[in-house]
């Protein structure tokens, strides 16, 4: 179905993500288990804390092997996280300059997904909550310069507040093309940054859309709109965010719930359904903020 991608610019980009964060050593089997249920777009990060990103690797080279999927078919995201992200295990030289630093964790994310090139390579947030600082620029150039080469189709950034992406979309030379954020209904659904992003043609990707929006689950709004749809309140959830020109990631254990994100593309919501839910306020979740970068 045409709904279930996007073209941009010339890259082939699934409208729902299968994120990898938290999953431990069941990455390889989660995330093997997501390319049989459907998924064919995989997020992750080569930053240990919060991610394994060579049993990614391992899942996809398993799955290719067996011939459930082809390399050409999928879409691969990965990011360089600074410092203050990482626990003790790094992917690079921290006494490196931060070029380096990037280059070298590019090198190892190529490695560990056993991959000549990736999809989407993001920053995975800057340095600081507020502006951009030199730190923020020379990995934003670093960035660029591996997108030039060619090993990166697709840059963006996550964890980013407005005035952020504002300042890196007007002075970068290789524009970002896809902004990723934990969606907070308490922000109208990150509306400020959404609207930039769709006023530009940048594709937002929201993540978090349940554990960050638990009390809203709840909501009497969103259980007639399931009753009258016939599908759960996640599945609603994640609807509204395609209508609404979101890319939802789903992190899903269960392989009932993950054929059930994916059921998704098989129903509408009413345009007046839609502003309903983006009406909708509560307040954030437990989760923690955008900033602690385990997007």
């Amino acid at each position: 179905m045409p709904e279930r991608f996007l073209n941009i610019d010339g890259v082939r980009v699934p409208r729902f993500l299968y994120g990898t964060a938290w999953k431990e050593e069941a990455t390889l089997r989660l995330t093997e288990l997501a390319l049989e249920q459907g998924f064919r777009g995989i997020d992750t990060a080569n930053q240990r804390r919060h991610y394994h990103e060579a049993a990614v690797g391992q899942a996809i080279t398993a799955a290719v092997a067996r011939g459930l999927v082809v390399r050409a078919d999928l879409f691969l995201q990965t990011k360089f996280t600074f410092r203050r992200g990482h626990d003790q295990r790094l992917p690079y030289d921290l006494a490196a300059p931060i070029a380096r630093q990037v280059e070298q964790s590019f090198a190892s994310s190529l490695q560990h997904l056993c991959a000549k090139t990736i999809d989407c390579y993001l920053l995975h947030g800057p340095t600081q909550r507020q502006g951009l600082v030199a730190d923020d620029w020379a990995a934003w150039h670093a960035l660029e310069a591996i997108h030039e080469s060619g090993r990166a189709r697709l840059l963006g950034v996550s964890n980013v507040t407005l005035e952020q992406l504002q300042t890196l979309y007007r002075q970068a030379r290789v524009r970002p093309r896809v902004v990723q954020n934990r969606c907070y209904a308490a922000s109208g659904w990150d509306r400020n940054i959404r609207e930039f992003c769709a006023a530009n043609g940048l594709v937002y990707q929201g993540f978090s859309l349940l554990t960050t929006n638990r009390e809203l689950m709840g909501r009497a709004e969103l259980a007639g709109i399931s009753k009258r749809h016939g599908r759960t309140i996640s599945q609603i959830v994640f609807r509204f965010a395609l209508d609404a020109g979101m890319v939802p990631l789903t992190g899903t254990t269960d392989p009932g719930h993950m054929r059930e994100d994916l059921g998704v593309f098989n129903f509408h919501l009413e345009p007046q359904e839609v502003e309903q839910i983006a009406g909708l306020v509560c307040k954030p979740g437990t989760s923690g903020h955008a900033g602690t970068q385990k997007a």
